[in-house]
């Protein structure tokens, strides 16, 4: 199951990956990292069961029982909207601060394509990540450490990352908290719901929209 979630999320981004690139231009910071440069080490690792999948309903469990550290890798605004209680948090990605015309031009074609839908910012890579979880986190050898975004990608590269710098207790949150149920982690903070707090922009009114509609159609 796990397994196959973990194709449903690579094939899910890709489709996302299908708006103009600037990789003709010599520019470190970008958003659109090509998920096809971290999946085949991300798939070896946890198809050679040096990384376990974990699905949101088992997540809890493994917490509690099995002592795993949730890590939580999304960016902070995402983070904001909720997040479970008594997690680490290290953002992969950072807002992009850089207003050079070339990054201010990226920027505007991000919101056109992503952005106005979604409302994420236009990122940068965290190169300092790896060194911010080692000092949350400095058991390499021990530390059991489940990875976990808002939809099951971004954690994929942050995995890669980590056992590139050797942790060796790695574990990966199956389809991310946008899988998860109300009740499958012991509590969570925020003002959304776990499993909304990636969406923004135009679709988090279409979001609501949709919640209110089913609400309507209960009580009738």
């Amino acid at each position: 199951m796990a397994l196959i979630q973990l194709q449903s999320s690579i094939l899910k981004y890709n489709k996302h990956l299908q708006f103009p690139s600037f990789s003709s231009i010599p520019h470190q910071r970008s958003t659109i990292l090509k998920i096809s440069a971290v999946s085949p080490n991300a798939q070896q690792l946890i198809q050679s069961g040096k990384v376990r999948p974990i699905l949101p309903k088992e997540a809890g469990t493994a917490m509690e029982g099995e002592g795993y550290i949730l890590l939580d890798i999304r960016p902070e605004w995402e983070r904001e909207k909720a997040c479970v209680s008594g997690s680490l948090h290290v953002p992969l990605f950072l807002k992009d601060m850089d207003n050079s015309p070339i990054t201010l031009l990226k920027k505007w074609v991000h919101f056109g394509y992503i952005g106005l839908w979604t409302g994420q910012n236009f990122t940068m890579i965290n190169d300092e990540f790896v060194k911010q979880v080692e000092q949350k986190i400095p058991d390499k050898d021990n530390a059991k450490v489940l990875v976990a975004c808002g939809e099951g990608l971004r954690s994929l590269m942050a995995i890669s990352k980590l056992h590139e710098g050797e942790y060796r207790n790695l574990a990966w949150l199956a389809g991310g908290f946008n899988r998860a149920a109300d009740r499958d982690f012991p509590a969570v903070e925020g003002t959304e719901k776990l499993q909304y707090a990636t969406i923004g922009g135009v679709s988090y009114y279409f979001l609501q929209l949709l919640i209110l509609l089913q609400a309507v159609g209960k009580e009738s």
